[in-house]
C-alpha cells in the first residue's frame, strides 16, 4: 500500500487581525479577489481522556458548515520547525454523516472537549485562499497557500507582515480567556454575548 508523504499535506498560512471586516472584504474584491463561499461553521475538537492529542500539539476536528457539508480534519506539527509561517500537516476528508462520525470517534476512545464557532467568507486571490473570519472575540484574515504567494498577497492587500499571527484561533482564545478570566472554554457567539474584548488583548 502506498502512503502519501506529509510534505504533500502541508497547510501553510498566516493570519492578520482585521479592524473592519466589511472594509477588508471590499479591499479584497477591488484587488481582484473572487468570492467562493460565505457561511457559518461549528467546529468540535476531540481528544482522548488523557489529552494526548493536545499534549502532542495535534488537532482532531469535526466541522459542520451551514451549507450542510461536514469535514473531519487531523492536524499535526510539521517535521521541520517554521518561524515565518504557521505550518501543520493537515489531512482532511468530507464526512457524509457527522453524527455517525461522532459516534465512531467516541467508539475509538475520543470525546468532544471544545466547541468553536466562526463566520467565514472565502475568496480566491492571486494564487492563495483568503478566509475572512469572524470569531466571537474578533475578526481576522487568514491567508493560505505557498509561502511566496502568501507574502505577495499580504503585500498587495497592504498588510503589515510584522503584524502577522502564527497562532491558531484556539490559542488566541486561550490568551483572551486568561486575560479576562472567562469561565468558559467553548468559543461560541452565545458565550460571548454581552462581552466586549478589548483590542489590546489581541495581536
Amino acid at each position: 500500500m502506498q502512503h502519501t508523504s506529509d510534505a504533500e499535506h502541508l497547510e501553510i498560512e498566516v493570519k492578520f487581525r482585521v479592524e473592519n471586516r466589511s472594509d477588508m472584504a471590499d479591499r479584497i474584491l477591488r484587488s481582484g479577489g473572487v468570492l467562493v463561499s460565505d457561511g457559518f461553521e461549528m467546529n468540535i475538537r476531540w481528544d482522548d481522556a488523557s489529552g494526548l492529542l493536545a499534549a502532542q500539539k495535534c488537532l482532531l476536528r469535526l466541522r459542520t458548515e451551514s451549507g450542510g457539508r461536514s469535514l473531519l480534519t487531523f492536524k499535526s506539527p510539521p517535521p521541520v520547525d517554521e518561524v515565518q509561517f504557521k505550518v501543520f500537516v493537515e489531512r482532511e476528508l468530507v464526512v457524509s454523516d457527522a453524527k455517525e462520525m461522532a459516534a465512531i470517534l467516541e467508539a475509538l476512545g475520543f470525546h468532544p472537549v471544545q466547541i468553536y464557532e466562526k463566520e467565514r467568507t472565502v475568496f480566491r486571490f492571486d494564487g492563495v485562499t483568503l478566509c475572512l473570519d469572524r470569531l466571537p472575540f474578533g475578526d481576522f484574515l487568514e491567508i493560505e497557500g505557498e509561502k511566496e504567494a502568501i507574502r505577495h498577497a499580504a503585500e498587495r492587500l497592504g498588510l503589515n507582515w510584522e503584524r502577522r499571527i502564527l497562532d491558531n484561533y484556539l490559542g488566541l482564545f486561550e490568551k483572551v480567556r486568561h486575560s479576562m478570566g472567562l469561565p468558559f472554554s467553548d468559543v461560541t457567539f452565545a458565550n460571548f454575548k454581552g462581552i466586549r474584548v478589548e483590542s489590546a488583548l489581541l495581536p
